[in-house]
């Protein structure tokens, strides 16, 4: 009986509290309040406030801080600051976040410093880290020689670079055209611990082809092998590029054979090349031929296979043919150039074919284009062309006239 009045009695002083505490206006305001700490307003809380708390600040919470600040310039200072705290614990994703706002802001000679800080913290640091500061020098800072000089310093931040930044540095420089270094780097590569891959061999390739150093691109082919590899479609779509733009189709259409029977199936990236190689050549016929092979090859034509077709067509002056080739494109929902309308019109004129002008013209609106002057003049002079002297003479009043719309 003691214990059941004790525990009414508890009950009862329960109630009384809870009924005091709602209608206490203190507690109504608290109950209605939330605490900075604990919820903060997104309207009016400020992260940077954090700092001057305290209160531990979780990993997560301080990168918060520095993904909140809206003026990049103040990234050092906020880091300076945060450096003061007892519970400062750095970390890659902590300095990743703080080099990317310093790029925002453009202050490349900053990241520097950082890089230098981080090697008196002993950070521990994975090759994420450095892919993203050596695409920031080549990117954003245009940097170039610092991009290099990052990849080979890795090693001293006890981190050693992946095949894919080493191919992104080589890359870099093709893009570039900085030729005389692609070497260098590319000779770098068993110091830095990197084992070439096909990617690797494909970049040297393209940076031969674009220098215009043919033979040197194919003794790049002959690595292939040696290093392990099988030559895949992007290495022969390269140096087939390489040799349509040097003139050495015969030297293309044997590649592509050798090709075929290594077993790498052309894509219609491949046919694109030949097929404007034969076009460059004026040989029009073959590179409409060409085209109509691609189906039996297995390879279906992408808009700019077609558009390729389309120019040869409208080079050889067959300019019925080039509007029916057209007409295909636009059924199959593929918008042809400017340029092929124009010059489409341009030769139906010519032919005094107005009543194939006059579909194209349309088709021409339909697809958004809108001629110009010197087009419009086209069309006219081609239409009225045959007329009376002073019909035309009349036109040409017209056209010169600057009050007319």
């Amino acid at each position: 009986m003691v214990w059941r009045s004790i525990v009414a009695c508890k009950l009862r002083r329960r109630r009384s509290v809870l009924r005091y505490r709602q209608f206490n206006p203190i507690y109504i305001v608290r109950s209605h309040s939330a605490s900075p700490l604990s919820q903060p307003s997104s309207k009016h809380f400020d992260p940077l406030s954090r700092l001057n708390h305290r209160d531990w600040l979780a990993p997560n919470e301080v990168l918060q801080i520095f993904q909140t600040l809206k003026d990049s310039k103040l990234t050092l200072d906020v880091l300076h600051k945060l450096a003061k705290r007892k519970d400062y614990r750095p970390n890659e994703a902590l300095y990743t976040l703080v080099i990317q706002k310093l790029a925002q802001a453009k202050m490349f000679d900053e990241i520097d410093d950082i890089l230098k800080r981080i090697k008196t913290e002993k950070i521990r640091l994975s090759d994420d880290f450095f892919y993203v500061v050596i695409k920031i020098y080549g990117n954003v800072a245009c940097r170039i020689n610092r991009a290099i000089q990052t990849l080979f310093g890795m090693p001293e931040f006890n981190c050693w670079p992946t095949v894919r930044t080493f191919n992104f540095v080589l890359n870099l420089l093709v893009l570039n055209r900085q030729y005389d270094v692609i070497h260098e780097v590319y000779m770098g590569a068993t110091q830095l611990g990197i084992e070439i891959d096909a990617c690797c061999l494909n970049i040297l390739i393209k940076g031969l082809c674009q220098r215009g150093d043919i033979d040197a691109a194919f003794k790049v082919l002959d690595e292939f092998p040696r290093q392990g590899h099988r030559p895949n479609i992007q290495t022969f779509s390269t140096l087939i590029h390489g040799l349509c733009k040097h003139k050495r189709l015969s030297e293309a259409f044997e590649l592509f054979e050798k090709m075929e029977k290594a077993g790498v199936d052309p894509d219609a990236i491949t046919f694109n090349i030949l097929i404007s190689g034969l076009r460059k050549q004026r040989r029009f016929e073959e590179a409409v031929n060409l085209f109509s092979k691609m189906g039996h090859k297995g390879c279906d034509p992408n808009p700019g296979t077609h558009q390729e077709v389309l120019y040869a067509l409208l080079d050889a002056e067959k300019f019925s043919e080039a509007k029916s080739f057209l007409d295909r494109m636009v059924s199959m929902g593929l918008n042809p150039s400017f340029v092929s309308y124009k010059l489409i019109i341009q030769g139906l004129c010519s032919s005094r074919k107005t009543g194939d002008v006059e579909i194209v013209l349309r088709q021409m609106l339909r697809q958004g284009f809108v001629p110009g002057m010197g087009m419009w003049r086209l069309i006219l002079e081609g239409t009225l062309s045959g007329t009376s002297s002073d019909d035309y003479i009349s036109f040409n009043r017209i056209l010169d006239n600057p009050n007319t719309k």
